[in-house]
C-alpha cells in the first residue's frame, strides 16, 4: 500500500501471461501432460504447465501432511513476523517452504511406520505409502496462511507503542483472526466464478505448478548433475555465515554510500548519496536482507518489470524529488530528504499527543487549531501523490491493455462448457456453501465485538466494520476478474482511508481498522482464491483444501501475535528511535504517520481545497492518463520496446519508500539484470533449475542467521562498536 507495508497490491510485477512460457515444464516430463489427447484445456498456457491426468486414489490430507505444514506454518508465522519488526523485514515467501518440505515429505514416508490410528470417529495411516505430490501442495496451502504477517499486527502495534494503550492478547488475536478470516467467507462466494472456469487462469499459480511438477517428476528421473536440494544447502549454509557480517560485524555493508566517504563533510553530497537517508546516488548494497526487505527477491521478478519499477525510481527519487526539494517546494528544506515523519511547519517534530485526546485517542480540534498544521517532508507527500496515481494508472492500464481480454475471457467463463480440469475435479465432493458462510458471519460478528468493545479502543462503529467488508466484497469480483486474468490487483487502501477518513474524520484506530477490514479481507480473498484455483490445477479434493487453508489461518494467527508480544519484551523500547537501530520497525513507524494523516488530522484537512498538499489531488488525473500516450505507441509499433512499458509498475515503484530506502534500488536492480536476464537468456538451463532455488536458499540462510545473531548478541547486549557498525553517512545530521 502507498508508503505502508505493501503485498504489491497495487500490482504485482510477477508472472503475467506475456511471461509465463518460461514457467513451462521441461521436456523430460511434457509428454506427461498428455496433450495428444482429445481432451485438454482450451488455453495453451495451461496445456503447457498443468496435467489433464489425475489419480484420486493419492494421498492428500494425510497425518504427515498436516503435521509437516502445522509445523511450517508455525515457523514461517515466528520468523516472518520476527523479522517485520526490523528496520530491514524480510520475508520468508512459500517458495521457502516448497523446497524444504519435499525432502522432509519423503523423509517421512521413509521413517514412519505403516500403522493404523483409531481415534473414534477419525481412522487414519500413519504413513500411507509414498510422499505424494497432493500432500505436497495441500502442506504449502497450510503454510502459505503465514507467507506474510497479518496485517492487524500494525495496528495492535502501533496502539501499544505509539499511542500507549494496549489491546491485549485476546483482542488482538480476534483483531489479526477476524481480518484474515473475512476474506476467506467470501471467496467462498465468489470461487464458483474465479476458480471453476477454464478462463480464469491465475498466471501466478501455474509457477507453483510448474515447481511441484519439477520436485515430484523432473528431480525423480535421476539425472546426473547437481540435484537441487543439494544446491539448497549450499546457497543457504553460504547465506548462513556470511550475514554476520552485515548482520552483526559489518554493518556498512549493508549500505555503502560512496559520495559520503569522498565529500564528507558536504551537506549536499551527502543528502544527494546517503543511501539510508538522502537520494542513494551511487550508493549499493551487499546485504541480501536490505535489498528484498520491500521489492522482494529481484530472481522472481521478470526483468522487464525491474526495468520499470528502476525507471520509476530514477524519475522520482533521482530527479523529481531534487528539484522540489531544492526548490524548496512546500518547505521542503525545512524537513529531512527522506523521511517518513510528522512535522510542524517550522520543521520541528510534530507531537500526535498534543493535538488528541488522551482518553479516547480522538483529535481535539481546538488544541490541533491552536497547534497548527501537519507538515511531512517532500519525499514523504510525494510518495503519496506516486501512490494516488498508480491506483488510477492501474484501472485505465488494465482497461487498454487487458479490457478486451477480460471481457472475452468472462464470456467465456460463463458460456464455456466444462473443461477437463473441472471434470476432473468432478469426482470430489465440493466443500458446501454453508462452511463458508459459517467462517465468514462467526468472524463478522466477532469483528463487530472486537471493533465496539469498548476497553479495546477501536472506536469503529458496527456498521463501520459492516460497511468495510462490504467494500472488499464488491470490489471482489471484478478485481478477482483482473487478477486472473491480467496478474494485476488493484488495492483498496487509498479508498478506504479516503472513505472513513471524510465519514470519521479525527478517529486514528477506527480509520486504520476499517482500512484493514476493506483492504485486507479483500485482499485477502483473492490470495484464498488463487490457493483454490492451485487446488483445482493440482485436483486436491476441495473439502480438504477448505480445511487445510482454515487450520493454517489459525495456527499463522496465533503464532503472529504470540511473536508480537515476544518481541514488545525482548527489544527494550522497540519501534522507537531509542530501540536499537536495527529494531526500529520501519513498518510501523510508516503505518503510525499514515493513522494521523488520515485519522487524525484527516483527509479533508491534509489534501481538501485550501491544504498545503491539496495539488497532489491532481495526481489522481495523472495516473489515469499516463498510460494512454504508451498504450498509442505500443500499438503504432507492437514489435517494438514500447509493449514492455508498464506505468503502474513505474508509477508505483517508489510508492514503498518510505519505508523502503533508495540504498535498495541499485542493488536489487543490478541482481536482478544478472539472474533475470543475463543467465536467463544466456545459460537458461542453469537458470530453469536453480534461479528459484537460489533465491529461497538466500532468504532461508539470512532467516536463520537473523535470528542466531539476536539470540546469541542482541539480546545479550553484545555488539562490535567501530566505524564499520555506524551509519552510512555519519556527518548527514550534524552538517
Amino acid at each position: 500500500m502507498t508508503n505502508e507495508k505493501t503485498f504489491n497490491d497495487t500490482t504485482h510485477p510477477s508472472a503475467n501471461l506475456d511471461d509465463i512460457e518460461i514457467t513451462k515444464p521441461s521436456k523430460e516430463f511434457a509428454a506427461g501432460f498428455n496433450d495428444d489427447e482429445e481432451e485438454n484445456s482450451p488455453f495453451e498456457v495451461i496445456r503447457a504447465t498443468v496435467s489433464n491426468k489425475d489419480d484420486p486414489t493419492l494421498p492428500t490430507l494425510t497425518f504427515r501432511a498436516l503435521f509437516i505444514g502445522t509445523m511450517f506454518t508455525a515457523i514461517l508465522a515466528f520468523v516472518n513476523q520476527f523479522f517485520w519488526f526490523r528496520t530491514h523485514p524480510l520475508t520468508i515467501g512459500i517458495l521457502v517452504v516448497q523446497l524444504l518440505t519435499y525432502p522432509i515429505g519423503r523423509f517421512f514416508a521413509a521413517v514412519l511406520p505403516k500403522a493404523q490410528i483409531n481415534l473414534g470417529i477419525v481412522k487414519f495411516s500413519l504413513n500411507p505409502g509414498p510422499f505424494s505430490i497432493k500432500e505436497h501442495v495441500l502442506i504449502t496451502a497450510i503454510a502459505n496462511a503465514a507467507g506474510g504477517t497479518a496485517y492487524a499486527i500494525d495496528i495492535i502495534t502501533i496502539k501499544k507503542i505509539m499511542y500507549q494503550r494496549d489491546i491485549g492478547k485476546f483482542g488482538s488475536f480476534l483483531l489479526v483472526l477476524t481480518t484474515q478470516c473475512v476474506g476467506y467467507g467470501l471467496a467462498g462466494v465468489c470461487r464458483r466464478f474465479l476458480v471453476r472456469p477454464a478462463a480464469m487462469i491465475w498466471p501466478a499459480t501455474l509457477v507453483n505448478v510448474t515447481l511441484f511438477r519439477t520436485l515430484h517428476e523432473e528431480e525423480d528421473t535421476g539425472k546426473g548433475g547437481m540435484s537441487r536440494m543439494k544446491f539448497f544447502v549450499i546457497i543457504a549454509f553460504c547465506s548462513f555465515f556470511y550475514y554476520f557480517l552485515p548482520g552483526f560485524a559489518a554493518s556498512f555493508l549493508s549500505t555503502i554510500s560512496i559520495l559520503c566517504y569522498v565529500a564528507p563533510d558536504s551537506k549536499i553530497w551527502n543528502q544527494i548519496g546517503s543511501g539510508s537517508r538522502g537520494l542513494g546516488v551511487l550508493s549499493f548494497s551487499l546485504d541480501w536482507n536490505t535489498f528484498v526487505a520491500f521489492l522482494g527477491s529481484p530472481l522472481v521478478t521478470p526483468f522487464w518489470a525491474e526495468v520499470n519499477v528502476f525507471i520509476g525510481f530514477i524519475g522520482v527519487t533521482w530527479i523529481l524529488v531534487p528539484i522540489g526539494y531544492y526548490s524548496n517546494i512546500w518547505d521542503a528544506k525545512l524537513f529531512p530528504v527522506l523521511d517518513s515523519g510528522l512535522y510542524k511547519a517550522d520543521g520541528s517534530e510534530y507531537v500526535t499527543n498534543d493535538v488528541i485526546d488522551k482518553v479516547t485517542l480522538d483529535l481535539d480540534e481546538a488544541k490541533y487549531n491552536e497547534y497548527g498544521e501537519l507538515r511531512m517532508s517532500y519525499f514523504f507527500a510525494i510518495s503519496y501523490g506516486t501512490g494516488f496515481a498508480t491506483l488510477t494508472a492501474v484501472i485505465t492500464h488494465t482497461l487498454l491493455y487487458h479490457g478486451k481480454e477480460i471481457i472475452a475471457r468472462f464470456r467465456e467463463a460463463r458460456s464455456q462448457d466444462d473443461d477437463i480440469h473441472c471434470k476432473l475435479m468432478d469426482r470430489y465432493d465440493e466443500a458446501p456453501d454453508w462452511w463458508y458462510g459459517s467462517v465468514f458471519f462467526i468472524n463478522m460478528i466477532a469483528a463487530i465485538f472486537v471493533c465496539e468493545y469498548e476497553p479495546y479502543g477501536i472506536r469503529l462503529p458496527w456498521w463501520g466494520v459492516i460497511m468495510a467488508i462490504a467494500m472488499a466484497g464488491f470490489f471482489l469480483l471484478p478485481i478477482g476478474i483482473i487478477t486472473a486474468i491480467a496478474n494485476q490487483t488493484p488495492g483498496l487502501n487509498i479508498i478506504t482511508e479516503f472513505v472513513i477518513g471524510y465519514i470519521l474524520p479525527g478517529r486514528p484506530i477506527a480509520n486504520v481498522t476499517f482500512k484493514t477490514y476493506g483492504y485486507i479481507a479483500m485482499y485477502q480473498a483473492i490470495v484464498f482464491v488463487s490457493d483454490l484455483k492451485l487446488g483445482h490445477y493440482m485436483k486436491i479434493p476441495p473439502k480438504e483444501m477448505f480445511l487445510a487453508q482454515l487450520w493454517g489461518t489459525l495456527v499463522a494467527g496465533v503464532m503472529n501475535v504470540q511473536t508480537a508480544y515476544l518481541m514488545y519484551d525482548l527489544v527494550d523500547n522497540i519501534c522507537t528511535p531509542l530501540a536499537p537501530k536495527e529494531w526500529r520497525c520501519s513498518s510501523a513507524n510508516v503505518f503510525y504517520s499514515a493513522s494521523v494523516i488520515w485519522g487524525v488530522i484527516g483527509p479533508a484537512k491534509m489534501f481538501g481545497p485550501g491544504s498545503t498538499y491539496n495539488a497532489l489531488m491532481w495526481w489522481f488525473l495523472i495516473g489515469a492518463l499516463a498510460p494512454i500516450p504508451f498504450w498509442l505507441l505500443a500499438r503504432r509499433y507492437p514489435d517494438s520496446f514500447w509493449k514492455y512499458v508498464h506505468t503502474p509498475v513505474i508509477l508505483g515503484g517508489t510508492a514503498i519508500m518510505p519505508p523502503a530506502q533508495p540504498v535498495m534500488y541499485p542493488s536489487w536492480f543490478i541482481v536482478g539484470f544478472i539472474f533475470q536476464f543475463y543467465l536467463y537468456r544466456y545459460r537458461h538451463a542453469w537458470w530453469s533449475k536453480f534461479n528459484y532455488v537460489f533465491s529461497a536458499a538466500m532468504d532461508s540462510g539470512v532467516a536463520i542467521s537473523g535470528i542466531v545473531i539476536f539470540f546469541a548478541f542482541t539480546y545479550n547486549g553484545i555488539s562490535l562498536k567501530w566505524w564499520g557498525n555506524g551509519d552510512d553517512c555519519p556527518n548527514l545530521e550534524s552538517l
